[in-house]
């Protein structure tokens, strides 16, 4: 019993394209998670001002906004290959340029302030408006349905373990070399070898060369250009996702949760100020909570969520709220690495829970305008969540404001479980 177990954990990575795709995004959260710990760490070492850390959210948050309901269109009507090999190839383009912004260029910064750095991350964040709904739109053509959950905490998983590398590498790269330069090229050396794998995979998937003994019968067909006008198609996407009480209960509590509790905006000012470690201490920080999550995706890979899935993903999300709570008091490195950790831990379960759901109750020819609708949920609450961060703590202070988050957490937590009975009681 236990070899099969093992052997259905790995089903879905006997699918050729599935794993140059699943090794792709991995290089590409690698070098996202690279360049974000980079770009924190110099926009601080260079104001002093936790709330220049809130901007950087804002920065990539609004032209994510203004871009994210076209790009799920795109999504829809384009070939989704293609838009995520321009994407990476413009998302390289950025990561040069702060490159260049940092050394080369670095009297830019040295004399006209930060200013020149939050517009090229707002370039990344209008990559990121296309690239995301394209990106998982297009991985669905490569698995059949029964392997979406396996697919989902793979995904899942995969994008952890560059979250666990990526800030780490960040930190040392900016330690050794004493500025952010050599972080941002290696993000864009990894976003050209993501775009060189995920030209290796097949726009069409091919049952006989791209896999190893797994049934693709069930596997969604070929994309179909929408051809509805631009904004009768992306309502129908928000007509689509709001009538569906799973799916919006779903992305809301995970859009609040991270909104309110979301610590790791901060973590620059936590290392500096609070827990006073450098660059490589502040690496470790950042990573904490995809090494927690790393650990809650391996359990998941051979015991995926079934009975009872809802009121799991509830607990968790309240478990997440807890430990960020605990973080914000800590004045231990080492506890509040652990407490960093279990946040990870507890939203890897709302990562794949929310991801399946998506994947299950989502039609392939909606999947781009639905995952754009996704992602606006997201990063509302991971980019929009910085600037939340970082205003609250102008205001309360850096410790309260954490707090503050955390209890919110809890009480959206609260409200979720008494308002959205469907995703409470829901069952994989």
């Amino acid at each position: 019993m236990s070899k099969i177990l093992q052997n259905a954990a790995y089903d879905v990575l006997r699918i050729r394209d599935y794993r140059s795709f699943i090794i792709a995004r991995t290089g590409i959260t690698f070098g996202v998670t690279i360049l974000g710990t980079a770009v924190g760490w110099q926009v601080y070492e260079l104001t002093k001002d936790a709330f220049s850390l809130g901007l950087i959210g804002l920065a990539e948050f609004i032209p994510f906004l203004i871009v994210s309901l076209i790009g799920g269109y795109v999504a829809d009507v384009f070939n989704r290959k293609k838009v995520i090999i321009t994407c990476l190839a413009v998302y390289s383009l950025c990561a040069f340029s702060l490159y260049l912004l940092s050394k080369d260029l670095a009297y830019i910064v040295d004399t006209h302030g930060v200013f020149s750095i939050y517009v090229l991350v707002g370039a990344t964040g209008l990559v990121r408006g296309f690239l995301g709904p394209s990106q998982s739109a297009f991985a669905t053509q490569l698995v059949p349905k029964h392997l979406f959950t396996n697919a989902a905490t793979w995904s899942t998983l995969s994008w952890q373990l560059s979250a666990v590398g990526g800030p780490a590498i960040g930190g040392l790269l900016c330690a050794f070399s004493k500025s952010a330069w050599s972080s941002y090229l290696a993000a864009m050396c990894l976003a050209l070898l993501g775009l060189t794998l995920i030209l290796t995979i097949a726009s069409r998937h091919n049952s006989v060369q791209n896999t190893e003994g797994v049934d693709l019968t069930d596997t969604p067909p070929l994309e179909k250009p929408v051809k509805e006008p631009f904004l009768t198609s992306v309502q129908s996407g928000f007509k689509f996702v709001f009538k569906k009480q799973l799916l919006l209960s779903a992305l809301s509590l995970d859009m609040f949760a991270v909104l309110f509790g979301g610590a790791v905006a901060l973590l620059p000012a936590f290392a500096k100020d609070i827990l006073a470690v450098g660059p490589e201490g502040f690496g470790a920080l950042r990573a904490a909570p995809a090494v927690g999550a790393l650990i809650m995706g391996s359990i998941l890979v051979y015991n995926p969520p079934g009975k009872n899935a809802g009121k799991w993903l509830l607990v968790a999300v309240a478990g997440f709220g807890v430990c960020t709570i605990l973080f914000a008091v800590s004045r231990n490195f080492y506890f509040s690495l652990l407490m960093l950790a279990g946040t990870g831990f507890f939203d890897n379960f709302s990562m794949v829970i929310r991801g399946t759901i998506t994947q299950l109750f989502t039609p392939n020819d909606m999947r781009g305008r639905v995952s754009a609708v996704n992602s606006l949920f997201i990063g509302s609450s991971n980019e929009l969540g910085a600037f939340e961060s970082g205003a609250a703590a102008k205001v309360m202070g850096l410790t309260p404001s954490v707090i503050f988050g955390g209890v919110m957490t809890l009480i959206v937590v609260t409200i979720t479980w008494i308002r959205a009975p469907k995703l409470r009681d829901l069952d994989l």
